[in-house]
């Protein structure tokens, strides 16, 4: 089932939740809306679900207008980020809920209720809860159960809305790729929101990143990481630095240190800025490696293999963030306090006009 978003606009008093957005969800696809708070993801998935109404705009599932049908009309399962179990009814009853409340000329009889509710339980790996109740099982638990509720109606369209935001990072991380391998059997096409930038790039098959209910970049996850849009993408995936470059003839110089910008060939000692990710930072105990910036060391953090610096520099504002294996950093021999040498390896300059090229 294909889904389409045509122009849709939607206000709360002076609050522009969903700005002029046109996008297509096509069939089998896992799709993440990924963007801070108030970006306007949550907001698209209820208008895609039937639970809000756009100002202005259409909505299309498989080229039929759904703008005004009744969200029990539109064919929707909806996981949410608390759960919303019964508390008063067993596993089983949970999943078979959405099957047993079905007019009477549309219910399956018992007995395909039975095992339709057994298929489901096992396709989440819980058919062992079935008589249990929502307070005996862990969140983790509880979430796939919501899951299989969603899938007991055998919905045209998945959405999910914060699904693993109340679970505790490792069973997020569990979740996730469960949440993957399950997409992968089912083919059911998924709208999935979040704020977790991680949790998008893992899961989903293209990523849509929304600011202030306009949508900045929609491509696959690789896409989104490796060549963001423009700045605001950039920040929002992640840990970056925020050098001051001069970018002349297709070059983008940080210091001494030089970069190429194809793009920018041409352009006249233009003054940009450098986003360079901490793992694209060489780090070196001396000077003797051209092109290298003079840095203090003001912070060293040992996370697991990883050793995370913060390092003050006269080409960034802010203070610059590396990584490297701590097997990298014990050969260097660096102390915190004590002076670096640093090299970005790659950059992704903009100019103040939002013109881009990669370093």
């Amino acid at each position: 089932m294909s889904i389409e978003i045509d122009h849709v606009n939607k206000h709360f008093r002076d609050f522009v939740a969903v700005d002029n957005v046109s996008l297509t969800f096509r069939e089998g696809e896992l799709t993440a809306l990924l963007g801070p708070s108030g970006s306007g993801k949550t907001t698209l998935l209820r208008i895609v679900a039937g639970l809000e109404q756009p100002d202005t705009g259409r909505i299309r599932f498989h080229g039929e207008d759904t703008t005004d049908l009744h969200v029990s009309q539109r064919g929707v399962g909806f996981v949410f980020q608390h759960y919303a179990l019964f508390k008063h009814m067993t596993v089983f009853q949970n999943v078979a809920y959405g099957l047993t409340v079905r007019p009477r000329r549309n219910r399956p009889s018992k007995a395909e209720i039975t095992r339709k509710v057994m298929e489901l339980l096992s396709l989440v790996q819980l058919d062992w809860t079935a008589h249990r109740y929502p307070h005996q099982l862990s969140g983790g638990q509880r979430q796939r159960i919501a899951l299989a509720r969603a899938l007991a109606v055998e919905p045209k369209v998945l959405l999910l809305d914060e699904p693993f935001g109340a679970l505790d990072a490792k069973v997020r991380a569990e979740l996730r790729r469960w949440l993957r391998r399950l997409h992968d059997e089912i083919h059911v096409t998924s709208i999935f929101v979040t704020h977790d930038q991680e949790e998008a790039l893992e899961v989903s098959d293209r990523v849509v990143v929304m600011n202030q209910g306009r949508v900045e970049q929609d491509s696959s996850p690789e896409e989104v990481y490796d060549h963001p849009a423009n700045p605001f993408v950039y920040r929002f995936l992640g840990n970056v630095n925020l050098f001051h470059a001069r970018v002349h003839d297709g070059v983008a110089r940080i210091g001494d240190v030089a970069l190429p910008a194809p793009e920018f060939e041409g352009y006249q000692n233009e003054q940009g800025q450098a986003y360079v990710r901490p793992h694209e930072i060489e780090v070196f105990a001396d000077r003797n490696h051209q092109g290298a910036l003079r840095a203090k060391v003001e912070l060293v953090s040992v996370v697991g293999p990883t050793v995370r610096l913060e390092l003050r520099t006269d080409n960034s504002e802010d203070l610059v963030h590396a990584e490297l294996p701590k097997h990298r950093f014990r050969a260097l021999g660096l102390t915190q306090g004590g002076n670096a040498w640093i090299r970005p390896i790659h950059s992704r300059v903009f100019l103040p006009d939002s013109r881009v090229a990669n370093g």
